[in-house]
């Protein structure tokens, strides 16, 4: 028998529902109330249980708020469990469970604001000596708490460049060191449907406070330019540049650009050194409020912690930034407690009900925000996760300014900004508003980080934290156990000052960082059948919708093409029954936030060989998805891209790595493997969060690698018939070209091989290669979806929904692809992690331009540049030539959304 105290948390006085503070298995009986209460079913942590007697229908209530209904008469001890989380608990294997749930969500209704009853408070009050910390004062603003020179690509085209260019600065003396801005937005051809935001994002990281000098990089052609940012700040009313900065547009090779670039950044690395911190004013900080990995002491620790040391910042002039529209949605009466006046209340809700509409035209609401992680931690749905996120405001902390995403702040005091639950996406919005400093609330342990501003982690229970310890900065649990929240938040407010006078917090320490900016979205309006209606319903099944819109599955079988008697000599590898060019040993995040890991351990295993001689190089693949992002058809894409690569002819050794709280988590991954037939013992499985944080789960990657004893490759003489192509042309190309690409093709599928086109690419769209390829000019459709495997060799089309070059080379090797071959003019392309891509040319300006990025320079007529292109993709498959893309370090990764994909 345990007392009630030990076991649980009631949110609130008045609550009739309970939060188990540990597992409590059948069986327990707890003294509540004097009386004796034996728990019929298992209760996890977080999970909730009945401690007042509640009627079929009652509302189920946490911070007096009703999250949920119950759907029979329940009395105290009673497993509070929806549809949801059941499945969510019963699917990770838990014994001791109800057979059926006891409780039905909330439903999401629209909220109508009672104008009469809002309270128009004043702020909490200030203190008589404001405070100071020290930072580095800017001419165009406030105090940072970070000098860093930042080298920020426009758009995803410039990423692998900037990533570069900043690892060539590694070890600098440059005040916090030289950080690249490398994101995945503004690639595609079009206009993008996020620019608005993408350009407020970047123009609003070249004047946040902690950027010292600023390289903005671009590529010939790009929508999202530099002269696009400056156009923008000049027609906003943005205050000019200040720090030492400037505009760069690659134009030539990649290793002649790099060396141009270097040269503008190196008078600035002494300049930026040689600034020292000042005693500044607390009025200069701004707090980017965020969580991520949620769990249900969210809002009883973590976030009330945040809030409570937020509103202490405010009292000393400072600014407090709350986020991630989404997770707000069911607490808006919590949120309007207390508001400056009846315009900013009336903003918010717009605000809301815009992202309603967005997430709608996708066909989903934001019932689908809570991860996988969330709801086994105890996140039902949305309603009670919202109220837990909404804790980072105070009741008594007045809501001042309501922003959009990135926009400039209006001025001190606490402020809400629009932007999707994505944590990443939602705090590129925050640095872009002007935020210095990040406060990360996280339940199950999330490590994300930011490159050139501090992150302090707050995590919610103290057994998580001794688990985390070196990736977390705040143990919030104490409270849990003891310790008054008063005391925490003095002792978390020191702490911040610290920070933000330089001590490093533990994401710094850990060295690592990522960027990703509010994704594009293709759906742009209502469509019928697609849009969610008013009552929060799809008006049809999503089977219903057409093929393309969801990126359905296809037969997989081959077109009729044509095929030629010739054979190109190969040397591959005999791996196991088949032969390839080469063994990879593939370590894949589940979702974005262990991407970064995932390159990191993928590094250090190729430099230390922990496969030994059983692969050829190891890879990871990391990329924006996962988490964050909605479900349906765009996780079906999604979850179909991931098991290419893990059933990948070229793989032979995977693990997974997981964070631990994503949508997509290790299990998700195991079910989907023998959905497809495959054994999930072949794999290796690896969590940051579970395993105890990044040393910890190094090693078991190490571990899981090093315990193999497979035998090397062995060289076999083969022709191209043993691959798959992928055939691609970007820019203007000749008839000549076209008909090569075509005669390419013919060798390859004659040859017993495959060859897959891009649906949108530019082959397809010219009647010269169709004729050469398929004997007709007639258009053809596609036979595979975006990143499905195809039944049987041959000519292949795969369905691609958008134009971005990396998402359509991710797509390529998701099919099966093992070398991408694409003619390029008037610039060249990023490499693939996985897959490589060999460029060639025939525009003679090409050739003088970017020669020195090019592997092959394709002359005379259509055969003559055919058989320098079929030599070309042997010599790589025989490993004689390392593509030019992937010796410079000019690589990426990632997945497209599809046409119903959008952030959340």
């Amino acid at each position: 028998m345990v007392r009630f105290e030990e076991v649980g948390v009631l949110p609130e006085p008045g609550d009739n529902v309970a939060i188990a503070s540990r597992r409590l298995e059948a069986g327990i009986e707890v003294q509540l109330d004097g009386t004796t209460v034996t728990l019929p079913h298992t209760v996890l942590e977080g999970h909730r249980f009945v401690v007042a007697p509640t009627s079929t229908g009652d509302a189920l209530t946490s911070w007096n708020t009703a999250f949920a209904r119950a759907s029979r008469d329940l009395v105290p001890g009673d497993y509070v469990c929806t549809p949801t989380s059941l499945a969510a608990v019963t699917a990770r294997g838990v014994e001791g469970l109800p057979e059926v749930p006891s409780a039905t969500n909330e439903p999401l209704d629209p909220y109508e604001l009672d104008e009469s009853a809002l309270n128009f408070g004043a702020q909490v009050t200030s203190v008589e000596q404001p405070g100071t910390f020290l930072g580095y004062p800017r001419e165009q603003g406030p105090a940072g708490t970070r000098n860093h020179v930042v080298l920020m690509a426009t758009s995803s085209r410039s990423s692998g460049f900037v990533t570069e260019l900043a690892r060539r600065f590694d070890g600098a003396a440059a005040g916090d060191g030289v950080v690249p801005v490398a994101h995945t937005e503004g690639g595609e051809d079009e206009v993008p449907n996020n620019l608005h935001f993408l350009l407020a994002t970047l123009a609003g990281f070249t004047l946040n406070p902690n950027v010292g000098a600023v390289l903005i990089v671009d590529t010939e052609g790009d929508v999202v330019s530099g002269e696009a940012i400056k156009n923008f700040m000049a027609e906003n009313g943005y205050p000019s540049i200040k720090v030492p900065h400037a505009y760069f547009t690659r134009k030539a090779g990649f290793e002649h650009d790099l060396t141009i670039a270097g040269a503008l950044i190196e008078p600035w690395l002494p300049v930026v050194d040689a600034q020292q911190r000042q005693e500044v004013p607390l009025a200069d900080l701004k707090i980017a409020l965020q969580c991520g990995g949620s769990d249900a002491f969210s809002g009883i620790s973590a976030n009330p912690l945040a809030g409570q040391v937020s509103a202490e910042l405010i009292r000393h002039g400072g600014t407090a930034v709350l986020a991630e529209t989404d997770e707000l949605i069911g607490a808006e009466p919590y949120v309007l407690n207390n508001v400056r006046d009846l315009a900013t209340a009336r903003r918010f809700l717009e605000i809301i009900k815009s992202f309603k509409e967005r997430v709608g035209w996708h066909g989903h609401t934001a019932e689908g925000n809570p991860s996988g992680g969330n709801v086994y931690r105890g996140l039902y749905n949305i309603v009670l996760k919202s109220i837990g996120a909404a804790r980072k405001l105070p009741r008594e902390v007045r809501l001042d300014h309501v922003i959009e995403y990135g926009e400039p702040l209006p001025g001190s005091g606490y402020i809400f900004m629009d932007s999707p639950g994505n944590d990443l996406e939602s705090v590129a919005g925050q640095i872009g508003s002007g935020c210095n400093l990040i406060f990360f609330t996280t339940g199950n342990g999330s490590i994300t980080n930011f490159p050139f501003v501090p992150t302090l982690k707050f995590v919610t229970t103290s057994a998580r934290y001794e688990r985390l310890h070196a990736e977390m900065d705040v143990d919030a649990g104490k409270y849990l156990t003891g310790t008054p929240m008063a005391d925490l938040t003095a002792e978390t407010f020191d702490l911040t000052v610290r920070v933000a006078s330089g001590e490093k917090s533990a994401g710094e320490r850990a060295g690592h960082s990522q960027v990703s900016i509010w994704r594009n979205w293709k759906q742009v309006g209502p469509v019928e059948g697609i849009s969610i209606s008013t009552d929060g319903r799809m008006s049809r099944k999503l089977t219903d919708l057409p093929a393309e819109d969801r990126d359905a599955p296809l037969d997989g079988l081959p077109l009729h093409g044509l095929i030629s008697d010739s054979r190109t000599p190969t040397e591959l590898l005999r791996v196991d029954d088949r032969l390839v060019p080469e063994a990879v040993g593939l370590i894949l995040p589940t979702s974005l936030c262990s991407g970064q890991i995932a390159l990191r351990i993928a590094a250090q295993a190729e430099l230390e060989k922990w496969a030994g001689d059983a692969v050829t190089r190891m890879v990871a693949l990391p990329h924006t998805e996962g988490c964050g992002s909605s479900g349906g058809a765009s996780e079906e894409t999604f979850a179909r891209t991931m098991l290419g690569y893990l059933l990948h002819p070229n793989t032979r050794m995977a693990l997974l790595l997981e964070h631990g709280c994503e949508k997509t988590h290790n299990d998700y991954f195991r079910s989907r493997l023998v959905e497809a037939g495959a054994d999930p013992s072949r794999f290796g499985w690896a969590s940051i969060q579970a395993d105890g944080g990044l040393d910890a789960v190094g090693e078991k990657v190490k571990d899981w690698f090093s315990s193999f004893q497979l035998a090397a490759p062995v060289d076999e003489r083969g022709n191209l018939g043993a691959l798959t192509v992928g055939l691609e042309a970007r820019g203007p190309f000749s008839d000549a070209t076209a008909e090569a690409l075509a005669l390419i093709g013919r060798e390859i599928v004659g040859s017993g091989g495959s060859v897959v086109l891009s649906s949108r690419g530019a082959l397809l769209a010219h009647d010269g290669f169709r004729t050469a390829a398929f004997g007709s000019a007639e258009p053809v459709g596609p036979t595979v979806a975006h990143g499905q495997r195809f039944v049987a060799p041959g000519w292949h089309v795969m369905r691609m929904p958008g134009t971005d070059w990396m998402e359509t080379a991710t797509g390529f090797g998701a099919t099966g692809v093992q070398q991408i071959l694409a003619h390029v003019a008037g610039g060249t392309l990023s490499a693939q992690r996985f897959v490589p891509v060999v460029e060639f040319s025939n525009d003679p300006e090409t050739v003088a331009t970017y020669g020195d990025d090019l592997d092959a320079v394709a002359t005379g007529d259509a055969a003559e540049q055919a058989r320098i292109g079929l030599d070309t993709i042997a010599a790589v498959a025989s490993r004689r030539l390392v593509p030019k893309a992937v010796a410079s370090g000019n690589v990426g990764f990632q997945i497209t959304r599809g046409l119903l994909g959008t952030s959340m």
